[in-house]
């Protein structure tokens, strides 16, 4: 299936309709990730498909080196070391999806995060940190992470693999993989089952909003898109 076909089957569903679907197809075990995964701030959410990194914890030594060194050093790591191999290869309604290195690190920030949304990525959703946070949520880039870390990525952490399957938060994710995140957290749907999960969870969320309606109506507030 073409992706904008995928992206529009699944256009405007909740995770929780998302998850109702894959119950529906049979798959009640698979695509909740971990709820310690968990949006940067209120109000995220994202629907994509899945374009896959993952990074690892580095065995290479800092050496000694003087401040103005460690600058010449430091633009070296993120050459060689942690090339930023993912922007060229991101397309419109892609999710950037990262299995961390596992270290207390901002592999995440402002720059790469927003670098990454111009290249086309609706969202981000990674099992490590995010930096820079303040300017993250400024930015509005929905991302969802584990925690909020500090330290930069040199000395600390490679680059891995592009377009691999990664572990999630317990799901195993594979590139072309849906993946849906807003306030419930995030769950993903293996491709095969794209069609019929979105059928069911579309049927889910179109008798959530006639029953919503009514209650809308009989408390007399004033519609809104969510009924």
């Amino acid at each position: 299936m073409e992706k904008a076909e995928l992206l529009r089957l699944f256009d405007g569903l909740r995770v929780a309709d998302v998850r109702d679907g894959l119950d529906w197809a049979g798959l009640h075990a698979k695509g909740t990730v971990s709820p310690e995964i968990t949006p940067l701030y209120e109000g995220a959410r994202f629907t994509g498909i899945a374009r896959t990194m993952r990074f690892k914890p580095t065995e290479k030594a800092v050496p000694p080196l003087t401040p103005e060194e460690y600058t010449g050093w430091a633009n070296n790591w993120y050459r060689n070391i942690y090339p930023n191999k993912i922007t060229p290869t991101i397309e419109d309604g892609d999710i950037v999806v990262i299995q961390s290195a596992g270290l207390p690190v901002g592999e995440i920030g402002s720059n790469n995060s927003l670098e990454w949304h111009a290249a086309g990525a609706t969202g981000i959703v990674t099992t490590g940190g995010v930096r820079d946070t303040d300017e993250c949520v400024m930015q509005r880039v929905p991302i969802f992470c584990r925690y909020r870390a500090q330290s930069m990525v040199q000395g600390r952490v490679e680059f891995d693999a592009l377009q691999v399957p990664v572990d999630i938060g317990g799901v195993l994710i594979r590139p072309g993989d849906v993946v849906v995140g807003d306030g419930d957290g995030v769950v993903a749907v293996p491709v095969e089952h794209a069609e019929t999960v979105a059928k069911y969870a579309r049927q889910e969320l179109e008798n959530d909003k006639i029953g919503r309606r009514r209650l809308y109506e009989k408390l007399g507030r004033p519609l809104d898109d969510t009924v």
